[in-house]
């Protein structure tokens, strides 16, 4: 994917980024993880169920906020990213901070590009990086968050080198390891827009309520509602899933087996 270097309005007088708001909405680039973080320990369906995105390192990035809100802290929601993202089975996530530091000797304060993604994966010696964005936020009653993720670096297991030529008409990005495959192309993505007014986002909040042992709060399910933290919690790990069902997507369309067998 080809993302042009645009300048966009920095609300919170942060560093100008290189990413495009185009490319960024139609997929965006994510790198998290928190140090000793962990899937919150609750019921075995919290667990993320994943066949092809592991065994992997994977390293997290702090949020590019396109959100024109300065009301949250994109570290402290690449913490939650990234203690999700442990919630995916064979998935070992490098501490935030790692990335942080990273950023830090290179005077930066996010990641700019997948080109600087992926150096910084390899600086940190991942086999990928997880970039996303915060696209909208408004911590009211009904909360609405948006997030657009992208995955980039390599699955841990090889490819066929064929490819499926309408898969490929209709994907900006198939994930084919193939002498056309382009190293900066992301392997998973997800965009959604979480909008607790909306029924079929409160019934998977309430699922995902379920599984963390909600109903036994005083709030209930609400509690991940009244709470801003717990929403972006929410909101984390539904991107999550949808990203590892992306990458599971395009490794079987591009003709890989899903439980990891070579055809």
């Amino acid at each position: 994917m080809q993302h042009a270097a645009v300048q966009r309005d920095d609300p919170v007088g942060r560093r100008r980024s290189r990413w495009s708001r185009p490319g960024l909405t139609a997929a965006c680039v994510v790198g998290l993880a928190i140090a000793g973080g962990c899937c919150e320990r609750h019921a075995a369906s919290a667990r993320i169920r994943n066949r092809v995105l592991g065994p992997m390192r994977i390293a997290v990035a702090p949020a590019l906020n396109f959100s024109g809100s300065p009301d949250f802290d994109p570290n402290a929601v690449a913490d939650l990213m990234a203690s999700e993202l442990s919630c995916v089975d064979g998935v070992k996530v490098l501490p935030v901070s790692r990335t942080l530091a990273v950023l830090a000797q290179q005077g930066l304060d996010e990641v700019e590009s997948p080109e600087h993604a992926l150096a910084i994966r390899d600086r940190l010696g991942a086999d990928a990086i997880l970039v996303f964005a915060v696209t909208e936020y408004n911590p009211y009653d009904p909360p609405v968050v948006g997030i657009t993720a992208q995955l980039y670096g390599w699955l841990p297991k090889r490819l066929p080198r064929r490819v499926d030529p309408v898969l490929a008409s209709r994907s900006a990005s198939p994930l084919v390891y193939s002498e056309e495959y382009s190293p900066d192309a992301p392997i998973a993505q997800a965009s959604r827009v979480f909008n607790a007014a909306n029924v079929a986002v409160v019934e998977e909040l309430k699922e995902f309520a379920a599984a963390r042992g909600a109903d036994n709060g005083a709030f209930g399910w609400r509690k991940y509602v009244v709470s801003q933290q717990h929403y972006l919690r929410f909101c984390c790990h539904a991107t999550i899933t949808e990203i590892v069902k992306s990458g599971t997507a395009r490794a079987v369309a591009a003709g890989s087996d899903p439980t990891g067998r070579m055809p």
